[in-house]
C-alpha cells in the first residue's frame, strides 16, 4: 500500500513531523514501512505561467516564441512542445531554477533569439513516464483555468509529496485504504480524524425506475447496490485527484474512472462503472457463471468461465467478472452520458478463485480477497456519486437499488485489566486502557477493570481477547513493555550436546572448503527414490506424499537430500559456475507404513556434492579436479574429528557409478556411502563428473564419546618402513591394511597406502600395494630388532591371509 502524506493530511493533522519520523512510529506499532519515496526529485523556482502570446520562431520551424506572464514579470521563452498555445497556464522554470537531475535553468540564446526560462513537461519535473496522462505525454502540461498565475507549480502538481510504502500482513486489510491508514495514524499521534463528505444532492427521478437488481448467489454476493448518474460529461479529473492517483501508482484516465479508483483507495471499497446505455438491460442479475460461458474483459481477452466464477449480467450476457474485471461490452468511454455505478460485497473465496484462474491480479481483487469493510460498501458508492456530481457534472438519481443480506454487526470482545497485565507483564491501569481504546476509535462499556468492546467492522482482524491484547500492547508502545531476567532455578543459555555437535560438523565442512546449502524438504515423486542410502532402503520405507501439494515439484517428503542438491548444482552449472562443493545437514523423512497415518520419522543426515576443479593454480599450471579420494578424505576428516573408526566397502547403489562407490561402516553398522554419480544420472542433470556422500548423523552422534582427550607429543623418535606387496588384483587394500594393523599391535601407529601399481614386470591379474608403516613407542626408543621382528611378522601374516608376496 502506497500512502501519500499530502493525501493523508486531508483526514488528520500530522503536524510538523517528518516522513522519516512518522514511518518509524508506524513501524513501531506493528505495520512495517518498507520504504519512503518522493514523487519527484527536489526542484525549485517553478511557477505557474500564462502564455500571453505564442508565435513561430523566426529561425526554426519547430520552435515557438512565447511571452509568458509569471506573476511578477513577463518572460520571453522559446518552447518546442507541439501542444503549446496562447492562453494556456503552464509550469515555468524561471532562470536560476533547478530541475531533477541538478539541471539548472539559465538565460540562453536559441537560434539567435534570447530565451529566459523553460516551459516544462511533467517528465522534466520528475514524474515517471508511466504516470503521465496520454494527452500530454508528448508535450507540456496545461493547468486548469482556475489556477493562479505565479503560484508554486510544485505544490499544485504534488511534487513535494512523500510516499510511504506499507508492508501489510494479511490480517491488516483495513490499512489497504487511506481511511484505514488515517485511523491508524490518528491512534498513533492521538489526533482527531476528519471523514470525507458523502452527502449528495439527488435529482427527482428514482434510480429504481431505471434498474432492477437480482442476486441468484447470495452466499457469494450478500450485498449489491446500483446507483445511476445521468448527464455525465467525461473529461479530465481535477488536478488534485490526478496527483493523488499518481502518488498511489495509478495512471489517471478520465474523471469517471479516476473517481472510482480514488474511492477504491480512499475507502478500500472497489467500485465499477458501467456505461448504462451499453449495458443493454434494466435488469442486473448476479449469478454463478455457466460452464464454458464466454466473456470479453476490458483487456480485450476472451475468457472461458466455470461455475466457480461469479458474473454480473444484464439478464442475458455476462458484463463483468465479479470483483476482478469488467467486460468490454459496457466500458465507460468518452461518449458515455449515463453511468451505472456498482458498489458490492463479493465473497473473498469467489474473487480469489476467479483471479487465480484467469491470472488477473488487480487493486480491486486484492481488497475483495482480503475482505472489505461491510459498513463502507454503500457509503463508498455514495462518496463516488458525490464526486461524480461535483467533478463530472452528473445528476445522481434518487435512491440506491440494492440487494442486502450483508451482516454489518460488530464483533464484541471482553478484556480485563488484570488479564492484560498478566499477558504483557505490565502495570497498565484502567484509565490507560480506556485512553488506548479512545485513540483506536473503539466504543466500549467499562465495569471496573472489565471492558466490553464493540470492534468496528473495519477491523475484521479483531475477534478474540488475544487480538485486543495486541492492540493494547502496540498502542501502549512495545518499547514500554518491561523486560526481566528469568527467575527461579535456571541457568545461563547454552547449546545442548546435539546442537554443539551439529555446529561442529557444519564448521568442519566449511573449513574443508564446502558451502552450505538448504534445499527443499519436498521433492518430486520421480526423485524421491533416487540415490537413497542403502541402510534406509533396507527398511522398506514408503515415500510420504502430501495430500494437497502446492506443486508437483514439491509433493513428496524426501528420503535423501542428494537429488535436490544435484538440482542446485545443475542450476548453478548452467550459469557458468563449474567448480562447486556443497554440503547440507538436514533431515529425511522415513515411514514404514503402507498407508500413512502417523508422522514419519525424521532422521538427521549430512550430505555433500562436489564437481569441477577442487584446486586451481593457473600460474603454476596446477589443477586438481574432484575425485573419489578427495571426497573420501573429507569424510575421513570428519570421522577423525568425531573420533570414529570407519570402514569402506565397494558397493552397488542405484544411481551411483558401480566401480567408484563405497558403503561406509563403523563396527559393522552401515552409516552411509560415498562415490561418483552414475554417468547417466550426471547427464540427466547436465553435470560433469560429480562425487557425493551421505552420512547418518543420528547414529554417529549416538555413539560419539564427547570426552576430551590429550595425546602427549612423543619425546622418542619414530621409525618409518615401506612395504610393497604383490597380491591378486581383487584383493582389497583395506583388508591388507587391517591385517597389518592387527599384527603390528601397539607399535604400529599408522598404516598408509601410498601406491598401487599394475603393468610391466607384474603377472597378469596381479597388482602391487605399497604401504608406509610408522613405528613408535611414546615411552622409549625402539630397537632395530623389535622393528625387524614386527616387520617379518607382518609379512608372514599378509602372506597367509592374502597370499601376498614381497615385491622384489
Amino acid at each position: 500500500m502506497f500512502v501519500s502524506l499530502n493525501w493523508l493530511k486531508n483526514y488528520i493533522d500530522i503536524g510538523s513531523i517528518s516522513p522519516e519520523e512518522l514511518a518509524e512510529k508506524i513501524t513501531k506499532t506493528g505495520i512495517e514501512v518498507e520504504g519512503i519515496e518522493y514523487v519527484a526529485e527536489k526542484s525549485s523556482n517553478v511557477v505557474v505561467g500564462l502564455v500571453e502570446s505564442c508565435e513561430k520562431h523566426p529561425n526554426a520551424d519547430k520552435l515557438n516564441l512565447c511571452q509568458v506572464n509569471v506573476g511578477d514579470e513577463v518572460l520571453q521563452i522559446i518552447c518546442g512542445a507541439p501542444n503549446i498555445a496562447k492562453g494556456q497556464k503552464v509550469a515555468v522554470a524561471k532562470p536560476g531554477a533547478v530541475l531533477p537531475g541538478n539541471f539548472k535553468i539559465k538565460k540562453a540564446k536559441l537560434r539567435g533569439v534570447e530565451s529566459n526560462g523553460m516551459i516544462c513537461s511533467l517528465q522534466e519535473l520528475g514524474i515517471e513516464e508511466k504516470f503521465v496522462p496520454k494527452e500530454v505525454a508528448d508535450g507540456i502540461f496545461v493547468f486548469p483555468e482556475d489556477v493562479e498565475v505565479g503560484a508554486d507549480a510544485l505544490q499544485l502538481l504534488n511534487l513535494d509529496d512523500a510516499i510511504l510504502e506499507l508492508g501489510l500482513t494479511p490480517n491488516r486489510s483495513d490499512a489497504l485504504s487511506m481511511l484505514g491508514v488515517a485511523y491508524e495514524v490518528a491512534a498513533i499521534l492521538d489526533v482527531p480524524i476528519h471523514l470525507p463528505e458523502e452527502a449528495v444532492e439527488t435529482g427527482k427521478e428514482q434510480a429504481a425506475d431505471y434498474v432492477e437488481v437480482k442476486v441468484d448467489a447470495p452466499d457469494l454476493n450478500p450485498y449489491y447496490g446500483a446507483f445511476v448518474i445521468k448527464d455525465i460529461k467525461v473529461g479530465p479529473s481535477p488536478l488534485w485527484m490526478r496527483n493523488y492517483l499518481i502518488a498511489a501508482g495509478i495512471r489517471p484516465i478520465n474523471n469517471v474512472v479516476d473517481i472510482t479508483n480514488y474511492v477504491l483507495l480512499e475507502y478500500g471499497q472497489p467500485l465499477h462503472a458501467f456505461d448504462f446505455d451499453d449495458f443493454g438491460s434494466k435488469e442486473i442479475v448476479v449469478r454463478r457463471a455457466e460452464q464454458d460461458e464466454k466473456i470479453i474483459t476490458l483487456d480485450n481477452q476472451e475468457r472461458s468461465l466455470t461455475s466457480d466464477h461469479l458474473v454480473i449480467t444484464n439478464g442475458q450476457t455476462a458484463t463483468a467478472l465479479a470483483g476482478v474485471m469488467g467486460g468490454a461490452n459496457s466500458e465507460v468511454s468518452d461518449q458515455t452520458t449515463t453511468v451505472l455505478l456498482e458498489a458490492a460485497y463479493f465473497s473473498p473465496v469467489a474473487v480469489r478463485t476467479a483471479s487465480k484462474d484467469h491470472g488477473l491480479r488487480s487493486e480491486s481483487s486484492t481488497r475483495f480477497e482480503k475482505g472489505v469493510d461491510p459498513d463502507r460498501v454503500k457509503r463508498a458508492g455514495k462518496r463516488a456519486c458525490q464526486l461524480l456530481s461535483k467533478y463530472a457534472n452528473g445528476t445522481v438519481l434518487s435512491g440506491v437499488v440494492e440487494f442486502d443480506q450483508l451482516d454489518k454487526s460488530e464483533a464484541t470482545v471482553e478484556i480485563k485489566r488484570s488479564n492484560i497485565n498478566a499477558r504483557l507483564g505490565t502495570e497498565i491501569n484502567n484509565d490507560e486502557i480506556a485512553d488506548i481504546l479512545r485513540k483506536l476509535n473503539f466504543t466500549y462499556n467499562q465495569n471496573d477493570e472489565a471492558f466490553t468492546i464493540q470492534v468496528p467492522t473495519r477491523r475484521q482482524d479483531i475477534t478474540i481477547f488475544e487480538d485486543m491484547v495486541e492492540e493494547v500492547a502496540r498502542i501502549y508502545g512495545y518499547d514500554n513493555l518491561p523486560f526481566t531476567l528469568p527467575q527461579g532455578a535456571s541457568q545461563a543459555g547454552g547449546l545442548t550436546n546435539l546442537q554443539q555437535l551439529k555446529r561442529d560438523v557444519k564448521h568442519y565442512f566449511e573449513s574443508a572448503g564446502l558451502m552450505e546449502t538448504i534445499t527443499y524438504s519436498l521433492t518430486t515423486k520421480e526423485r524421491v527414490d533416487l540415490i537413497v542410502s542403502p541402510e534406509i532402503k533396507e527398511q522398506s520405507v514408503t515415500p510420504v506424499e502430501l495430500s494437497m501439494p502446492m506443486s508437483e515439484e514439491h509433493s513428496t517428503l524426501r528420503l535423501s537430500m542428494l537429488p535436490e542438491m544435484l538440482d542446485s548444482l545443475s542450476y548453478n552449472s548452467a550459469r557458468k559456475q563449474s567448480n562447486l562443493a556443497y554440503y547440507e545437514v538436514g533431515t529425511v523423512f522415513v515411514s514404514q507404513q503402507e498407508k500413512i497415518t502417523k508422522q514419519p520419522n525424521e532422521l538427521l543426515r549430512a550430505a555433500g556434492a562436489l564437481t569441477g576443479a577442487w584446486l586451481a593454480h593457473p600460474w603454476q599450471q596446477e589443477k586438481k579436479v574432484v575425485d573419489f579420494f578427495l571426497v573420501k578424505g573429507i569424510v575421513e576428516g570428519l570421522f577423525t574429528k568425531l573420533n570414529i573408526t570407519a570402514e569402506y566397502k565397494q558397493a552397488n547403489i542405484e544411481g551411483m557409478h558401480p566401480g567408484r562407490t563405497a558403503q561406509i561402516f563403523t563396527s559393522g553398522t552401515p552409516i552411509g556411502f560415498i562415490g561418483q554419480v552414475h554417468p547417466k544420472l550426471q547427464k540427466a542433470y547436465d553435470l560433469a563428473d560429480t562425487y557425493i556422500f551421505d552420512i547418518d548423523l543420528d547414529y554417529i552422534f549416538s555413539i560419539h564419546q564427547n570426552e576430551p582427550n590429550f595425546i602427549k607429543i612423543p619425546r622418542y623418535p619414530s621409525v618409518s618402513r615401506d612395504i610393497a606387496l604383490v597380491v591378486d588384483e581383487d584383493v582389497l587394500a583395506g583388508d591388507v591394511r587391517s591385517t597389518i594393523q592387527s599384527v603390528g599391535g601397539d607399535l604400529v601407529k599408522e598404516v598408509g597406502v601410498f601406491d598401487v601399481y599394475q603393468g610391466e614386470h607384474l603377472q597378469q591379474g596381479k597388482k602391487s600395494l605399497a604401504f608406509n608403516l610408522l613405528y613408535l613407542d611414546p615411552e622409549r626408543t625402539l630397537k632395530d630388532e623389535e622393528v625387524e621382528a614386527s616387520y617379518k611378522a607382518i609379512l608372514e601374516a599378509v602372506k597367509e591371509a592374502h597370499q601376498a608376496e614381497l615385491r622384489g
